[in-house]
Parts: C-alpha cells; sequence; structure tokens
C-alpha cells in the first residue's frame, strides 16, 4: 500500500540553484528507503518535504500517513528528563501506555544515565537516542529518519537496526538518510542517490578484482562489502591478485 508519494516535487529557495528537481518517490508500508548523497545535496529537505514539515516549491505530495521524524540533530534543550518529555507527548498524542513504551524504548537504547536522565545534559548520541524514541512512541505509519545512525555508540546501531526492521515488518514504510551507501544496503530494500537535486536508484556497488594462476587470468565482479573474503580464499587458492578496480 502507499503511503505517501512524491510527484515531481521541486524545492528552491530564492533565486539560486534548486535543492530538488522533479523528484519522483513513491513510499510504501512495509518497505525501507535509503537516500545517499553528499552533504548539502537536499536529504535533510526532502525528508522534511516527506513529513510534511516542509512544503515544496513545485510538484504535489499525496497521503497523509501518521509519520515518526527525526531531525539530523534532535534539539535538547528542555529541561525535563528524557522518559518525562515522552510521557508528556504520549499524552498530547493520546498515545496508551506512553510512559512505559518510553522507558523500554530508552532502555532498549542503553540511554546514558536511564530514562531519567535531563535531555539538555545529554551528549549528542544520547539526545539522537532520545529522538528516536521519540519518533517510534506512537507506531506510526511512516518513519522519517535523518541520519539516525549519527553518534550513535556500535551497540545502539545494531538496536537501531533492529527497530526499523520491526517498524517494516509491522507494516510501517521507513525513509532513512546515510552518508555511507554500505549502511544504507544492510538496512533498506531501495537505495537512491540525491545529486544536484535530482534522485536516481543508486546503482549496486560492485567491484572488478583480476586475479592470474599460472597464466590463466580471471575477472570477478564481486560487491564491494564482500572483496575482502573472496581475496583471502583467492590468496588460499594460489591465485595472484593483479587488480582491484572500486
Amino acid at each position: 500500500m502507499t503511503l505517501v508519494r512524491l510527484d515531481r516535487v521541486g524545492k528552491s529557495y530564492g533565486r539560486g540553484r534548486p535543492v530538488l528537481s522533479g523528484v519522483d518517490l513513491e513510499v510504501r508500508g512495509g518497505q525501507v528507503t535509503g537516500l545517499v548523497g553528499t552533504n548539502g545535496s537536499g536529504k535533510s529537505t526532502l525528508l522534511r518535504i516527506l513529513a510534511r514539515i516542509s512544503e515544496p516549491t513545485s510538484g504535489s505530495v499525496v497521503g497523509t500517513p501518521s509519520t515518526g521524524y527525526v531531525p539530523d540533530r534532535f534539539p535538547a534543550s528542555t529541561r525535563m528528563s528524557a522518559v518525562a518529555y515522552l510521557r508528556h507527548l504520549g499524552r498530547i498524542s493520546g498515545v496508551p501506555g506512553a510512559g512505559q513504551r518510553a522507558e523500554a524504548l530508552l532502555e532498549r537504547l542503553a540511554l546514558e544515565g536511564g530514562p531519567g536522565a535531563p535531555i539538555r545534559r545529554l551528549s549528542k548520541g544520547n539526545a539522537q537516542k532520545v529522538g528516536l524514541a521519540q519518533a517510534l512512541l506512537a507506531e506510526p505509519e511512516l518513519l522519517v529518519l535523518d541520519e539516525p545512525w549519527s553518534g550513535l555508540d556500535p551497540a545502539a546501531h545494531g538496536v537501531l537496526g533492529e527497530l526499523i526492521a520491526e517498524a517494516r515488518d509491522r507494516g510501517a514504510g521507513v525513509v532513512f538518510t546515510a552518508h555511507d551507501e554500505r549502511v544504507a544496503r544492510v538496512h533498506a530494500g531501495q537505495v537512491f542517490r540525491l545529486a544536484d537535486g535530482v534522485l536516481r536508484e543508486a546503482a549496486d556497488s560492485v567491484a572488478r578484482v583480476v586475479l592470474c594462476r599460472d597464466g590463466d587470468r580471471k575477472e570477478l565482479a564481486v560487491p564491494s562489502e564482500q572483496v575482502d573474503e573472496v581475496l583471502l580464499d583467492a590468496l588460499r587458492s594460489g591465485w595472484s591478485v593483479r587488480e582491484v578496480r572500486r
């Protein structure tokens, strides 16, 4: 089921070059979409439009699913504790059992200082955990996550991957941004690259490996994340590595 669709979406600020140009994107329930691109490529702008925080200059956005949104930097200025803040949001949104769910999410993400930690004293990574818990609190139909792994410790990286998979399995749509395409491919069923305001499906990252042995030569196309393993196996089998092109 389609949750939200962008049709020929453009976004400009003033008279400068458009940030987004003719973007088409369909987000379906039970699907995880990764967006990659350099700083300034328009990823955050695209997510704000998906989350209905910003309006496009041109084109249309179709669909109004309930949405949980995490910006690239969670605003950690409140004097409230993490759990009190989430409990307050839950009451406003009418989330049943918001306090218990908030504590469970914060404990699972291993918030430093525990659920009662004051938000304004948290590091960037720990503030990010509160932002993630806030987005997940009401189990929305759509999760929009801007650089959600930024600042997280290794254990929380794994937990976030589990939470994304669980959201997908309950039928939610998930869209996230990442600098590293390898991270995007681990967690997303489809990956798009944004460059110069244009969104295109990212080609699989493949390396060309050239091996030689006793006058024989062979060339392999290997997924980039498997190159080291393939090279070790080749060396154990008596092949020499002539070239690796990434």
